[in-house]
């Protein structure tokens, strides 16, 4: 008799390594942390950058329409520049202006600045608040420090201006870049159709925004203005660019843009016209800045109101003041560089607000994508 063969099991392969899912989100948030420092620190660069990189997608359909028109590239790239340039000079030049009288006007109104500061002091006294706490909470204003900042604040307008220079320089290098464009997304989009349709997406989304935000402000500008100027408040021309300027921050961007006519309002009439000037500006700008604009403004980007508000707040906390007013477009890269560009993450714009049929929509726009994969991509 033959003895029975007995089998042997093969050996089971070994355990491929993996990293644990716990030190991948303390690692990820390390490195958020490193980036997030980085941005800070070189803020006086990334803002000027980003903000000539969003002039250039606004500017971009000039190049288009003049390539299709059959002019030569090098001349829609001229047309670009020389109309972001007129617009950078047009808003600066008469904000600067505008801010040059204000800090000639403010002087002026240095006896009627005493005169509300003598009807605080009674007022607070008729209340029973004692000398010394009036003295401690009035000894702060001052109509000399109201031109101090006025003063301040023409020279960060200089300073816009000094970076003029650097963002003109940037937005030359980039139409420049601009005019071969086309051909490199057609290349990624061969290679990498997903990073093609998450860049895409986010020069569309940028773009809807721009457009929007720029239709409203300067709706909101011309009614504001006006507004201002039939109630006979100085300088409705500033407060109008600065309503329009303002438009581009989320949420409280028409609250920053009424204090200033407000303070002015109270400074040269009194405290009845300051409250006409609060009743206006609240009523025109939350019919349009909060019940219509909004609308538009989702249907764009696809960010729910939450996102926005906080996408306000940090990178308003990393750029400054230019952060604030490009805190959507920011927010629209982030989001293409980290969830878009990958297929098996996009489920994460319905938790962020984009409402249903945004991928598809923008999809009909930019084309449709060929997932990794497929057989497009494995050619």
């Amino acid at each position: 008799m033959s003895e029975p063969s007995i089998e042997t099991a093969a050996p089971a392969p070994p355990a491929a390594w993996s990293i644990p899912r716990g030190l991948i989100v303390l690692l990820s948030l390390g490195a958020a942390v490193v980036t997030i420092a980085g941005l800070k620190a070189f803020s006086g660069v990334v803002g000027p950058v980003f903000l000539a990189l969003m002039l250039t997608i606004a500017v971009q359909p000039i190049q288009s329409w003049a390539r299709r028109k059959g002019w030569p590239a090098w001349l829609g790239m001229v047309a670009a520049l020389v109309a972001v340039i007129a617009i950078l000079l047009g808003i600066g030049g008469a904000l600067a202006l505008s801010a040059v009288q204000l800090a000639s006007l403010l002087p002026d109104y240095a006896d009627k600045l005493n005169e509300l500061l003598d009807h605080g002091r009674g007022w607070l006294s008729d209340l029973g608040v004692s000398s010394d706490q009036i003295h401690n909470a009035l000894s702060g204003i001052d109509i000399g420090k109201a031109v101090n900042v006025i003063e301040q604040l023409l020279g960060g307008v200089l300073g816009v201006f000094s970076n003029l220079f650097f963002v003109v320089a940037l937005l030359l290098f980039m139409a420049v870049d601009g005019m071969t464009m086309d051909r490199r997304l057609a290349m990624v989009a061969r290679e990498r159709p997903a990073i093609a349709q998450a860049l895409a997406d986010f020069v569309i989304g940028t773009r809807q925004y721009l457009v929007v935000s720029t239709v409203f402000g300067a709706i909101v500008a011309v009614i504001d203005g006006g507004a201002l100027w039939l109630m006979g408040v100085p300088l409705p021309i500033l407060w109008g660019l600065l309503s329009f300027i303002t438009n581009y921050i989320p949420n409280v961007g028409f609250v920053i843009g009424v204090i200033p006519p407000a303070l002015l309002a109270l400074l040269d009439s009194g405290p009845v016209l300051m409250v006409w000037v609060i009743m206006v500006y609240s009523v025109i700008n939350f019919v349009i800045q909060s019940i219509i604009q909004p609308k538009f403004v989702g249907d764009a980007v696809g960010l729910g109101v939450t996102i926005t508000f906080l996408s306000l707040v940090f990178w308003a906390w990393v750029l400054g003041a230019l952060g604030a007013l490009l805190a959507i477009p920011l927010t629209l890269l982030v989001k293409a560089l980290l969830l878009d560009i990958d297929p098996t993450t996009r489920w994460a714009d319905v938790l962020i607000g984009a409402p249903m049929g945004k991928e598809n929509a923008s999809r009909r726009k930019s084309g449709p994508v060929v997932e990794p994969g497929t057989a497009a991509d494995r050619e």
